[in-house]
């Protein structure tokens, strides 16, 4: 195919890609209430946002179930990364990379399924009391997102020089001060960027906090949903453009931070 028709094409996938995106910001400044025409600039939707408490309360529960589950699978896809780079187990980088692979909505369900037939009548036998909520979403995320972060620390060891880590063990260093004053030090830009990604993914994630949840959570997706089923309204365009902003944002940074990341060298 000539050159011409191959930028053509790319051109036209783009611009079917970014248009819609490119069509919500816009309509999110317009004085009107009809996403029809534009009549006028306008900030009133943003401000609507910062007085609506419902989608304060939802912010709020999303910035915090992001925080801890990429907190927490950071650390944990980190050491799965190193294991597997350091001890290649056979089943390991299955058990870690099944939830990164598999449909959401199947997920979703699985998990859901697991929580109420099996966890919540175990805790029950104990007396502690467990239902749907923040920290089912939490243990959801935790889940997908462990793969993410094994993945960048995976691919940031596999370009490192062994003989670093083994010329630190022949000075005398332990295993842990090998792995404290050389492998984290080295890995850091992975370890930065995986939790970044899982931050973001974390934030947008709708289908699998749907199926975890239960009644009366919470979180930007959700309510952005919520939203939509009587009207796209200009606030669902501002909220929307500014997740968009977040996502975008981390991102960036993680690409500034690691730029291998993007390139998903596994």
């Amino acid at each position: 195919m000539p050159n011409f028709w191959l930028w053509y094409a790319s051109l036209l996938a783009y611009a079917f890609l970014y248009i819609p995106l490119v069509i919500v910001v816009t309509f999110s400044f317009n004085d009107s209430k009809l996403n029809a025409e534009w009549v006028g600039f306008t900030l009133e939707w943003y401000h609507r946002l910062l007085n609506n408490t419902d989608m304060l309360l939802a912010a709020r529960n999303s910035v915090l179930i992001a925080l801890t589950a990429a907190s927490i699978a950071t650390v944990l896809g980190t050491m799965a990364g190193i294991a597997m780079h350091r001890y290649r187990p056979r089943l390991l980088p299955f058990m870690v990379f099944t939830p990164v692979a598999m449909p959401e909505i199947l997920l979703g369900v699985s998990l859901l399924i697991y929580f109420l037939n099996s966890l919540k009548p175990l805790l029950s036998t104990v007396g502690v009391e467990f239902d749907l909520g923040l920290v089912t979403v939490i243990i959801a995320h935790i889940t997908f997102c462990i793969g993410f972060v094994a993945i960048i620390v995976r691919a940031r060891l596999a370009g490192m020089d062994e003989s670093i880590f083994e010329a630190a063990r022949d000075l005398g260093a332990s295993p842990w001060q090998t792995f404290r004053l050389v492998t984290l030090p080295l890995i850091l830009p992975g370890v930065i960027a995986g939790a970044l990604m899982s931050f973001t993914l974390s934030i947008d994630d709708f289908v699998i906090t749907f199926f975890t949840s239960g009644v009366g959570t919470k979180t930007l997706p959700l309510e952005i949903y919520t939203m939509i089923k009587v009207a796209v309204t200009p606030e669902v365009n501002a909220v929307s453009t500014l997740m968009m902003l977040i996502t975008l944002a981390m991102i960036v940074i993680a690409g500034r931070v690691a730029p291998d990341v993007l390139r998903a060298k596994a």
